[in-house]
């Protein structure tokens, strides 16, 4: 191990490998589910409703957990109540504890942010291609919807983080300029 390059796709290489487990787990279950369910099982119910649990832990471990133990990032939305308007917040480690991040975290969860929506959207492109039981593009649909969600969101919240640090140092270091600096780029993103 000790020949390896940091950012090897190698789980051992993790520093949190239960997190990049378990996150892995759930994203890659919820396509074996909906393919075992599609090529074996073909009872559309008890598929729906077992694959919609594991996108829903994934989004859930995805967004609150697993975002931030593997790359720092978080993100959620926020609505006013009074005027019904809503918008994403975008939370980020400081960048010196992001500096540290482990390569092989990183890598894993980008890799697996941008190739799972791509696999779905093959097998929605395989099921409308075969024109048997249309029904199972809803699974399809709201797999997509939960996964491309995640992805925009955290990719969003990877370019504010990336802004507001490049911000922040370029006013010299000082807490009322960084804190202005900060907020506008927030503002830009919002």
């Amino acid at each position: 191990m000790a020949d390896v390059e940091p950012g090897t796709l190698n789980w051992r290489l993790s520093a949190h490998p239960i997190t990049l487990l378990t996150y892995l787990g759930f994203r890659i279950g919820s396509l074996l589910m909906y393919l075992f369910g599609v090529l074996f099982i073909r009872n559309f119910v008890l598929v729906f409703i077992l694959t919609l649990l594991l996108l829903s832990v994934d989004f859930y471990y995805l967004k609150n957990i697993a975002g931030r133990r593997l790359v720092g990032l978080r993100w959620w939305n926020e609505v006013n109540t009074s005027t019904g308007d809503s918008h994403w917040v975008f939370e980020s480690a400081p960048q010196e504890s992001r500096g540290d991040q482990n390569k092989t975290d990183k890598r894993f969860f980008w890799l697996s942010m941008y190739i799972v929506p791509g696999l779905w959207v093959a097998l929605a492109v395989l099921a409308i291609v075969r024109l048997q039981n249309l029904i199972w593009l809803v699974t399809i649909a709201i797999a997509l919807v939960l996964t491309i969600t995640n992805t925009v969101a955290f990719s969003r919240c990877d370019k504010f983080s990336q802004a507001s640090s490049f911000a922040g140092t370029a006013f010299m270091g000082s807490g009322i300029a960084r804190n202005l600096a900060s907020n506008m780029v927030g503002r830009f993103f919002k």
